[in-house]
């Protein structure tokens, strides 16, 4: 298997956690993988970028532009940011719910992710997730990365098995969360399901 998986958004999402179990997961399968990290002020807030390649095709970590098959975007404005990275027919899976920056505290600007979110439905083909709404029964968006992740199984355009994804899970998320996390991957499965076939 051939795939190129781009994740972005901001600091304290959870994004590099969710590379690491793509990444992990694929090597289970027996694929070769090349992964590398953009963390600018990632504690701050600042936009964080993960590539990950599969497969026997990549000889750099960074995927090129017009390469990505598919995009886990964790907050609205960093899928715009990333977009480029998409290759025409690839699949992007977005966060609607805008974290917004620091400079929104220092002059409003009504950034709350929407004019993004249209701009993405007119240029690829998207499952949306509003991390405030499908997070509430977990009572904390923390585990937002893992229903990122159960979405991405569930579209069949990851190309992982469910199964191997979990035993990553299980391996990296202590113990007192494992539940918790297990949920919130189920909870990502039926989001895709719901969501129905994307091309």
């Amino acid at each position: 298997m051939n795939k190129d998986i781009l994740i972005c958004g901001v600091g304290g999402q959870g994004t590099v956690l969710a590379s690491k179990i793509i990444a992990a997961a694929a090597m289970e399968e027996g694929s070769p993988v090349h992964s590398a990290e953009t963390i600018g002020m990632a504690q701050r807030g600042g936009s964080v970028t993960s590539h990950v390649r599969i497969g026997g095709e990549a000889y750099s970590p960074l995927i090129p532009f017009g390469g990505a098959d598919m995009l886990l975007a964790f907050e609205p404005g960093e899928a715009v940011r990333n977009l480029r990275y998409l290759k025409k027919g690839g699949i992007a899976v977005v966060n609607t719910s805008a974290v917004k920056p620091v400079t929104e505290s220092l002059k409003e600007t009504g950034y709350d992710g929407s004019e993004m979110t249209a701009y993405l439905k007119e240029k690829c083909s998207c499952i949306f997730v509003n991390a405030e709404e499908v997070c509430r029964p977990f009572g904390s968006t923390k585990f937002f990365n893992i229903i990122m992740l159960g979405v991405a199984a569930g579209s069949g355009h990851l190309g992982l098995e469910k199964d191997t994804l979990l035993k990553q899970i299980e391996q990296r998320v202590p113990s007192r969360f494992l539940d918790v996390n297990l949920r919130a991957f189920q909870t990502g499965i039926e989001i895709a399901g719901q969501a129905g076939p994307v091309n």
